[in-house]
């Protein structure tokens, strides 16, 4: 396999790669940070990273993808590469000497930094490239490119005020892209949950709630077994109606172990707490087990295991609008079963009957999808979200 070791470039020339991905994918991303770092300013944010220039970014995508498709001992390589200068960086770790940036130093790092949290920081000196260190704190704005498999790369930014899961600006997988597009979130009938993961819900909204479901969303995924996770409303119990009786797993009284700790950093220091990412995982695990799990929207665990039905006065759901925030799918309208599985079809009835709750829905190869009440549609929505979690 061709590897590229030749690290020499110009910020304003075009490099010299071969994964073609990498060189179509490099503008738009140039172009996301552009357009943020401008609103930043404007909103006098503080301590924003670097913009990165188009050809930085070709050329970190081609060698980090060649050192992707690499084994170190028997390894695949897990990664995670902040393009920042250590100067902006709070409490680095610097390396006694600068490393070039290649596929062969980074396979031979990868098992000191796969741990989540950690990124090789890299930085232009000379028109090289060098891994300088690494870094658990970046500033605002800055571009990570993240290997989660083989051939698959994911590039991000953490938030402009810190807080919350990093918004992601495109996955690359092979010769598929998937540029994400910002502008679904101003759809009709869109979630605040999806915007929030989209990255476009102003700070006050991440602070508030859906920064759990963003965190339910992404340990339902990571567990892999697939699962369904239904907040309802707390002001009353009418999603019953649509679950089979007797539920094998009721929780009386509700469980509010996770309701009471987000109810206590909410008003000491925010969402930053390893009681907190505990329960989260807690509730998410109990996702596994067949059936759904259901919360109510103070995040009360009132059952898991459970069996959804039709309501008595319900009708069967007929059809669904899909959607995806990337940039050139399109939504399309189908009939359930063309949606997916069990899982899946069992939601869209719970939606179609109980308009004022939403459906999470994990699968086990990776896929995730929110079900949500569209009012101007008329119809259940299916907005399938994976792309916004890696």
């Amino acid at each position: 396999m061709k590897t590229l070791e030749y690290n020499v470039i110009n910020a304003d020339s075009v490099p010299t790669t071969t994964y073609k991905a990498a060189g179509i994918v490099a503008k738009q991303v140039e172009l996301h940070f552009k357009k943020h770092h401008q609103s930043a300013k404007q909103d006098n944010a503080t301590k924003r990273a670097t913009i990165p220039k188009a050809a930085i970014i070709e050329t970190i995508i081609d060698i980090t993808f060649w050192a992707s498709l690499r084994r170190e001992e028997g390894r695949s390589p897990k990664i995670s590469i902040a393009y920042v200068n250590p100067e902006n960086v709070e409490n680095p770790l610097n390396f006694g000497e600068k490393l070039k940036f290649t596929t062969h130093v980074l396979t031979k790092l990868a098992p000191a930094v796969e741990r989540s949290g950690i990124h090789l920081g890299v930085w232009l000196y000379d028109n090289e490239l060098y891994i300088w260190g690494t870094t658990q704190f970046i500033p605002g704005l800055c571009f990570v490119l993240e290997v989660i498999e083989p051939g698959v790369l994911v590039i991000k930014h953490r938030r402009v005020d810190g807080f919350g899961k990093f918004v992601n600006v495109a996955v690359l997988k092979g010769d598929q892209i998937k540029v994400i597009n910002e502008e679904s979130g101003k759809v009709k009938d869109c979630p605040s949950l999806v915007n929030s993961m989209l990255g476009t819900a102003p700070a006050a909204i991440w602070h508030n709630s859906l920064n759990l479901l963003v965190q339910l969303s992404v340990s339902m995924r990571d567990h892999g077994r697939g699962g369904i996770l239904l907040v309802v409303p707390s002001e009353h119990d009418r999603w019953r109606e649509s679950i089979i009786h007797p539920i094998s797993y009721a929780v009386e009284p509700a469980f509010s172990q996770l309701a009471h700790i987000y109810g206590t950093l909410e008003k000491e220091s925010g969402l930053r707490n390893s009681n907190l990412s505990s329960a989260i995982n807690y509730l998410a695990g109990l996702t596994a087990v067949d059936g759904a799990t259901v919360i109510n929207s103070e995040y009360e665990l009132l059952a898991f295991g459970a069996k959804i039905g039709r309501s008595p006065e319900g009708t069967p759901v007929e059809e669904i609008l899909v959607t995806e925030p990337i940039i050139g799918i399109a939504g399309k309208v189908v009939h359930p079963v063309q949606n997916g599985g069990t899982r899946h079809l069992s939601a869209a009835q719970f939606i179609h009957d109980q308009h004022d709750a939403i459906a999470l829905v994990a699968s086990q190869d990776g896929r995730f999808t929110i079900f949500s009440w569209a009012p101007h549609e008329g119809k259940v929505q299916a907005h399938r979200v994976d792309a916004l979690l890696l």
